[in-house]
């Protein structure tokens, strides 16, 4: 393969990397990406055995385009661009960092034999975090953070710290829960697995490398003995080419159960307002609600004034949608949310355009309902998004997806900005 000049119609470069199981080529005419070429080889053991494995680069490049795409379409920074050809994938310019982080759900594998006594099947709430050095001549070994940070590793000019650590440390438990959540869709059980980190050239942190069947246990139906990924060649006593092709089987059902893992895009966030003065308002609700890749339509109704049109126009969303959410925009007093909550079995939020000078009336004929209703109340529009939602995440893991990643943006902006007062404090 390091004769290959041309791979999906791009020039490659100069040769920067060649393991087990991939290379990887600069791009002539484009510098800030590079491109990923798959083998036709697996690999266990560190490379103690190894095999030729015809059709597993272009899997494992579909597997991994899919499980990339999933992320990204979730807002997780990875490095991941688009896939190239059959075989390959175009990445950002990353310099990796020499760190597997591993998620473990259930223990199993090498845990059990790190930690005698643990059980099989003993199950981590929250997920367990492990850091292996990526050194195969002493067979990557356990590193706790304090030996990454005291490492000194500095990758593209960023040293890696504690701060760095943290974020990697939250990072790879949110992937881990994201494609939990996603295999549970097919009846999956995604018991652990392992990703790396690369530092970009503007310094960015990313998700990197590859993610594939090489990269953790998945268990059908939560069944060990259903297993369906690499496990399978590791515990193999002697290789076939009959158990070469039962792996290739595995590999290929897990890429074609990724075809159909998205949820369906059947939700709705419904914003009622009183009066088309309420606009604004509901304009800066329905934003932040497409943020959070939620479907939004917007309409006018008066509950007071067109109590008839304001229930029909209920029942013509009820009657179409079952992960559906009002959220109800009326100043003054406010019949709109109560109303609605009265008369349909589905979430109602309220959010009223409160204005200083009368907000305590406004809110209270939002807050104080009749008994037996059960409609909430917030005070600002990304508020009213972020609960419409958390609502309908329960049901669709990439709604959830979003809001895990908002709120690891949230937790890694603090550690940057404390990151950059105290880097001012220290030149002063």
């Amino acid at each position: 393969m390091s004769g290959v000049k041309e791979v999906g119609g791009y020039k490659l470069g100069k040769l920067l990397y060649e393991g087990k199981t991939k290379e990887v080529y600069t791009v002539n005419g484009v510098t800030d990406q590079l491109l990923l070429l798959n083998k036709d080889r697996i690999t266990a053991h560190n490379g103690v055995r190894s095999h030729d494995l015809e059709g597993k680069a272009k899997i494992s490049n579909q597997t991994n385009a899919k499980v990339f795409t999933l992320l990204n379409n979730a807002g997780v920074k990875t490095a991941f661009v688009k896939t190239a050809s059959d075989n390959a994938f175009l990445a950002r310019n990353c310099e990796m960092i020499p760190i597997e982080w591993v998620t473990r759900r259930l223990a199993t594998g090498s845990y059990l034999k790190r930690n005698p006594g643990v059980k099989e099947g003993y199950r981590f709430s929250p997920p367990k975090q492990e850091t292996f050095y990526k050194d195969d001549a002493n067979d990557d070994p356990q590193w706790s953070e304090e030996q990454i940070v005291s490492a000194g590793f500095k990758v593209n000019g960023v040293l890696i710290g504690q701060d760095e650590v943290d974020i990697m440390r939250q990072t790879s438990i949110l992937v881990f829960e994201i494609l939990e959540r996603a295999w549970a869709t097919r009846n999956c059980a995604l018991i652990d697995m392992k990703i790396e980190f690369g530092v970009d050239t503007e310094g960015q942190l990313l998700v990197a490398d590859v993610i594939d069947s090489d990269s953790w246990r998945l268990w059908p139906s939560g069944d060990k003995r259903l297993m369906v990924d690499k496990q399978v060649y590791r515990n193999l006593a002697s290789v076939t080419a009959s158990d070469l092709d039962t792996v290739k089987r595995n590999f290929l059902w897990v890429s074609e159960q990724l075809d159909n893992i998205l949820p369906k895009n059947d939700h709705l966030v419904v914003i009622l307002m009183g009066s088309p003065s309420d606009k604004e308002h509901c304009q800066k609700i329905a934003k932040n609600c497409r943020d959070l890749g939620l479907n939004v339509e917007l309409r006018v109704t008066s509950a007071h004034k067109g109590t008839t049109t304001t229930l029909h126009i209920v029942q013509e969303y009820e009657s179409v949608l079952s992960n559906l959410v009002f959220i109800t925009v009326a100043g003054r007093s406010n019949g709109l949310g109560p109303v609605l909550s009265g008369n349909t079995n589905y979430p109602v939020i309220n959010c009223p355009p409160v204005k200083p000078e009368n907000v305590n009336q406004d809110v209270w004929s939002s807050l104080n309902v009749p008994s037996g209703l059960g409609c909430a109340t917030v005070l600002y529009p990304e508020a009213a998004a972020l609960n419409a939602a958390q609502i309908l995440g329960l049901n669709n893991f990439l709604i959830w997806s979003k809001l895990r990643v908002k709120q690891l943006n949230n937790y890694s902006s603090l550690i940057y900005a404390d990151k950059g007062f105290r880097g001012v404090q220290r030149s002063d």
